[in-house]
């Protein structure tokens, strides 16, 4: 299953700006659990799923 969302757009569905998904894709902070669940349940996949330790 794929999701295509621009930053802006995910930014907005969890509630942080695009500057802080930015951040997060070019690894230079990480999300907090709390929105590591906010963008599993957005994309429908497990944490793990996110963090790379189980495939989709």
């Amino acid at each position: 299953m794929e999701k295509k969302l621009s930053q802006a757009e995910l930014a907005k569905a969890i509630g942080v700006t695009q500057q802080c998904v930015s951040e997060w894709e070019q690894k230079k902070t990480e999300p907090t659990l709390s929105f590591l669940w906010q963008i599993s349940d957005l994309f429908g996949v497990s944490i793990d799923v996110l963090c790379g330790r189980r495939d989709w």
